[in-house]
């Protein structure tokens, strides 16, 4: 019998998500990956595995899956509320995110909503038993490659596992809530920011923005003051020769208004691209949901690479500073041994 996760429920639009399929974007292809990089990153730390391996990710509303292995340690990560863990005849239990969690065969995982972001994480210990498709198993489900069968998960799916029994060991959580960091977007100018006006760049970095319901893992579309371009539109302004998409591209078209293009992003456009969001802010970026507001801030090519390397020296203290979980219900052993035992002793003497 082959271990898998079953798919009992489908959330809204999971997904097998890795770091992305890095080097052929000269060839056409995407790269895809994680949203969210950090956690990602994380959640495999909770659960054993390398950063790089294949997590689950999770969009507004996690699935229903019932386990068909002997046993499965599960991590979670993100705001996700409620999750719960059902079967064997015992009532529901609920699951603690930013934590690993050691599941039984024929136990349902339900889990929960995410709530305050736009994605949230699910590993396995040990990954998932599924072919790569370019050196990744990132799900680019515009072409239908990667992850399972090249789509989103639908009720029925069984998500093979590459171990049929979870490893040893005690279950870990965050020491403390990785943070993300708040203030502006930093952007590093270009490459095509001569396309827009004096007046039109100061727009760009003063205005409040809004993510608009136009979202998803390809980029966001901000709705606010519409930035102008140095040449008139009807004479062109808002078209280039088609050139690369980084992550992060920022292209603002004739509408005048800023998109932000991430993970799922085409290879080339022909918009200007006014800034580039430096990778420090991009897993804020692919947390946002419609609605919530940001600014945009200038920033060096120097000063976006120092804060990308601090943020990954954070991210691996982090790691590094994993605990052991304590069993929902169940005693800690490591506080109950550091507490005062001894003060309180009343001592009695027998009588004859």
């Amino acid at each position: 019998m082959t271990a898998a996760l079953k798919v009992v429920r489908a959330g809204l639009f999971d997904t097998l998500q890795d770091l992305g399929r890095i080097g052929f974007m000269a060839l056409g292809m995407p790269t895809a990956g994680a949203m969210d990089r950090i956690g990602l990153s994380l959640a495999n730390a909770l659960a054993g595995n390398p950063a790089s391996s294949a997590g689950l990710e999770i969009g507004v509303m996690g699935p229903d899956l019932l386990v068909e292995a002997d046993s499965v340690r599960v991590a979670l990560f993100g705001p996700l509320s409620p999750s719960l863990i059902e079967g064997h005849d015992a009532p529901p239990k609920p699951l603690e995110s930013d934590r690993s969690h050691l599941l039984k065969r024929g136990q349902i995982l339900r889990v929960g909503m995410v709530e305050g972001s736009s994605t949230a994480y699910l590993t396995v210990a040990g990954g998932f038993a599924l072919p790569p498709f370019m050196g990744s198993l990132s799900t680019y489900s515009r072409a239908g490659i990667g992850g399972f069968e090249g789509r989103k998960l639908a009720a029925g799916d069984a998500l093979p596992l590459a171990r049929e029994t979870a490893p040893g060991g005690d279950e870990r959580k965050l020491g403390q809530a990785f943070d993300y960091g708040s203030g502006p977007i930093r952007v590093v100018w270009g490459p095509q920011e001569d396309y827009f006006s004096e007046a039109g760049r100061r727009i760009f970095v003063e205005a409040e923005y809004r993510v608009s319901k136009e979202a998803d893992r390809m980029g966001i579309r901000f709705e606010g003051p519409v930035i102008e371009h140095a040449v008139a539109v009807d004479k062109g302004g808002a078209d280039i020769i088609s050139d690369g998409i980084g992550p992060g591209a920022i292209q603002v078209p004739g509408a005048g208004l800023p998109i932000v293009l991430l993970a799922d992003r085409q290879t080339v456009g022909g918009y200007p691209k006014i800034a580039t969001v430096a990778s420090v802010d991009l897993p804020r970026l692919g947390r946002l949901l419609p609605g919530q507001a940001v600014h945009f801030a200038a920033v060096t090519v120097e000063e976006a690479e120092k804060l990308r390397r601090d943020q990954e020296a954070r991210l691996q203290r982090a790691v590094a500073g994993l605990v052991v979980a304590r069993p929902a219900g169940g005693i800690d052993l490591v506080k109950l041994y550091e507490e005062n035992l001894i003060g309180g002793v009343v001592y009695d003497r027998l009588s004859d």
